[in-house]
């Protein structure tokens, strides 16, 4: 069997973080959260055309939720589980993990796994951290993940950027060890990456898939496979398929230019990604 046949094969684990386009962490010193309440809401619409897109191409996907989001829109929750697709969770109000306390982080996550559980009905196995703002600065999170019952995490991104990244850490899937929850692990999986002369680029999704050509994006993720015989992983957020979405004027313009890369493409590019690969749920690619 060549190549192409086993790149055929593989499944890889699609995955959405479920966040409205105010929410990010682009925007964090222009939108107050005090102000979410009085934006026009998108989330909602744009989630339920990523469902219909998946169900076209048969497609499972982890869904990562802001509680947030889940307590304002909780018949869309239900539609997530209903069609078959992982529920995980993104925190509730979106707050990078890097600068909280041990206190505050297990509020923030205890208030959106309760949140999710009590609308869906499901147990929620899966974290990922607003930004992938895990890094050697807070490694007691994996602690605290263990302590409420989470199965695994995908919360780090091995690359250097400016806003996030641990290019030292591991480039796949690991079984981290609790440091207080002794004998306890907690299975962290990291966004991929491309490796070439000991430096990492990201090839995982987001900003990248929007800035470059999709046959650049495709030639990337089968270079990965054809290197590392691992299953690949995608993640993006229901705001990138929504050109029409109101602009965030005072921005800095290095966010702006970030956000709004390519949006009307998204769509096109995400449709060619489903037809060309195998996609299932990260509980079902890794657990």
């Amino acid at each position: 069997m060549g190549l192409d046949y086993y790149m055929s094969q593989i499944t890889n684990a699609m995955t959405v973080d479920v966040e409205d386009y105010f929410h990010v962490s682009a925007f964090e010193n222009t939108i107050a959260k005090n102000d979410w309440d009085k934006m026009p809401l998108r989330v909602e619409h744009n989630t339920h055309r990523l469902l219909e897109l998946f169900e076209k191409h048969n497609t499972k996907s982890t869904f990562f939720v802001l509680g947030w989001v889940a307590r304002r829109c909780p018949e869309l929750i239900k539609a997530i589980v209903e069609q078959g697709h992982e529920l995980a969770s993104h925190g509730f109000a979106h707050q990078r993990a890097i600068g909280m306390t041990p206190e505050q982080f297990k509020a923030d996550v205890v208030q959106s796994k309760h949140i999710l559980e009590d609308i869906s009905g499901k147990e929620i196995l899966g974290y990922r951290a607003p930004s992938f703002s895990v890094n050697d600065s807070n490694t007691w999170i994996y602690d605290v993940l263990i302590e409420l019952g989470f199965k695994y995490s995908s919360s780090t991104y091995p690359i250097e950027h400016d806003l996030y990244g641990v290019p030292n850490w591991p480039r796949f899937a690991y079984r981290r060890e609790g440091l207080v929850n002794s004998g306890e692990s907690i299975i962290e999986i990291p966004v991929p990456t491309l490796r070439k002369n000991n430096v990492n680029t990201g090839i995982g999704g987001g900003g990248y898939f929007r800035l470059y050509p999709y046959w650049l994006s495709k030639r990337r993720i089968d270079k990965f496979h054809q290197q590392e015989q691992q299953p690949y992983s995608f993640y993006f957020h229901p705001w990138e398929i929504d050109p029409n979405q109101p602009r965030v004027k005072a921005a800095p313009l290095k966010s702006k230019f970030r956000h709004y890369i390519n949006l009307s493409a998204m769509e096109g590019k995400l449709e060619r990604l489903l037809q060309d690969y195998q996609w299932a749920t990260m509980k079902d690619v890794y657990l």
